[in-house]
């Protein structure tokens, strides 16, 4: 075993140097200097390893080590970059791709009972079709009482292929007898756009003002049918009269730039998105199309301070057109842009900064380390609609918000709660519409009649460390 080790190791100590050797030989002799201290270091991280290898006092896994070399070298980078090790790859891939095998049901772990409890079936999935429903306790998966479970230890079973079957036993809400049932997977997707509550039907309602015909969407992430989605409800309002639209991307963390720029494109007819720029990447610049563009109605975003990313990639967009209002507070501050690598022939990945973004203005709106409050950074509201909640009233939203996005017609809602920040955005569609209904002055009239006559309307477009919060939030897993 000690002479197995010792020949590996020799054997990574000499794959390392003869690569770095088969690489310098092909390099300028400028830089033959730079190419030296790589040399030196790659030899350093071999030697380091076959020490840890020959002398440390266990046996220790090889892998553990590579990874924890790797995490390392990353970390040094900036908070944004990181290791994807093959364990964790395919669940980074599901949140991206939007899909998995399961039952489509969101668990977690009741701090009550410690019991594996349901905190919502999703619409139309496995799960729902088989009568679980909220707050039912899964009592057992697959003859395995759940008590003691982990939430990973319960997610890993219940997912799966589609078209297998698990088996479970479920006590309903306000009863005591375990039911037992099987259920079979299937591919479920999970949306990222979500209504303010639901239809009678479990389908989502996006019109949040029926007589004044306001809209109202949420948007969770920018995930790769983000865009589709959006469309979809956008097309669902429009066909109800939609006048006005709110776009909530409040605790909205990002995602996919191509979303974000598919997105921004939907409400405007021209100009700048967003743009790129790399130390080895060429700069990019996304610039709006033409065709179908969603306007002709007052718009309003709301943010906060857990917006990021793709979320400011469009709220900075549409701010700089004035095509929409921003509501609420400072957005997060991550101007970067990360690609996912593939490793190990696609097993694992490397997510790596590789650019910077700047919104249409020019401006780059990153929160870099050390960054002060009276910095530019982030977005900001419009004047007028800043609005920072305490961490106190973000606790009660959150607990609003999940009570309210249980699937449960039942559901006992805090019947005090108030959304300021939604109520704030509420006023200004109002006043808005209120003033296109205004009956417009001689003044008005002239300046209008001397402008030239306007094209006719576009066909729809069709869409081919975070701060900590004052209490530990739910944790909640979708399966």
């Amino acid at each position: 075993m000690q002479k197995f080790r010792l020949i590996s190791s020799f054997s990574l100590l000499t794959l390392i140097l003869f690569s770095t050797v088969t690489q310098f030989s092909y390099a300028d002799e400028k830089d033959k200097e730079k190419d030296d201290d790589y040399y030196q270091m790659m030899k350093l991280f071999a030697d380091t390893y076959e020490q840890i290898e020959r002398n440390y006092v266990k046996d220790i896994d090889r892998r553990i080590l590579v990874e924890a070399a790797i995490r390392g070298m990353v970390q040094e980078l900036d908070q944004y970059s990181n290791y994807i090790s093959p364990k964790d790859l395919s669940r980074f891939n599901q949140v991206v791709e939007q899909e998995f095998g399961g039952i489509g049901i969101q668990v977690h772990i009741d701090e009550n009972n410690g019991r594996l409890t349901v905190m919502t079936p999703l619409p139309g999935t496995p799960a729902y079709k088989a009568g679980i429903r909220a707050g039912d306790v899964i009592d057992s998966i697959e003859g395995k009482t759940t008590k003691g479970f982990t939430l990973t230890e319960a997610i890993k079973i219940l997912k799966g292929r589609a078209g297998e079957s698990v088996s479970m036993a479920v006590i309903h809400k306000g009863t005591e007898e375990p039911i037992p049932l099987t259920v079979t997977r299937e591919l479920i997707h999970v949306a990222t756009v979500l209504g303010d509550t639901y239809k009678s039907d479990d389908s989502w309602d996006y019109m949040l003002d029926k007589k004044e015909k306001i809209g109202y969407i949420r948007l969770t992430h920018f995930s790769r049918h983000s865009a589709e989605e959006l469309h979809a409800a956008i097309e669902d309002l429009q066909k109800q009269g939609m006048k006005a639209l709110i776009l909530d991307l409040r605790f909205n963390p990002g995602g996919l730039l191509s979303q974000a720029t598919e997105i921004s494109d939907m409400f405007i007819k021209s100009g700048k998105i967003v743009s790129t720029e790399g130390r080895n990447s060429r700069n990019r610049k996304w610039e709006a199309t033409a065709e179908g563009t969603y306007d002709g109605f007052p718009m309003a975003i709301l943010v906060n301070r857990y917006s990021a990313s793709a979320s400011e990639i469009v709220s900075a967009c549409l701010q700089d057109h004035k095509r929409a209002v921003i509501v609420g507070e400072r957005t997060w501050g991550k101007g970067s842009v990360q690609n996912v690598i593939e490793l190990e022939e696609g097993d694992s990945a490397l997510k790596l900064t590789t650019a910077s973004y700047h919104r249409p203005s020019g401006k780059n709106i990153h929160r870099f380390p050390g960054a002060k409050d009276t910095d530019v950074w982030g977005v900001t509201p419009d004047d007028k609609y800043r609005l920072r909640l305490t961490d106190e009233e973000l606790e009660a939203f959150g607990e609003y918000r999940r009570i309210r996005d249980i699937l449960d017609h039942n559901a006992k809602l805090d019947k005090d709660f108030k959304d300021k920040q939604l109520n704030l955005a509420l006023d200004y569609v109002k006043s808005a519409l209120n003033e296109e209904t205004k009956p417009a002055t001689k003044e008005e009239v002239k300046k209008t009649e001397k402008k030239p006559a306007e094209k006719d309307a576009k066909p729809s477009k069709k869409a081919a460390a975070l701060p900590q919060p004052a209490k530990a939030p739910l944790v909640i897993q979708t399966t």
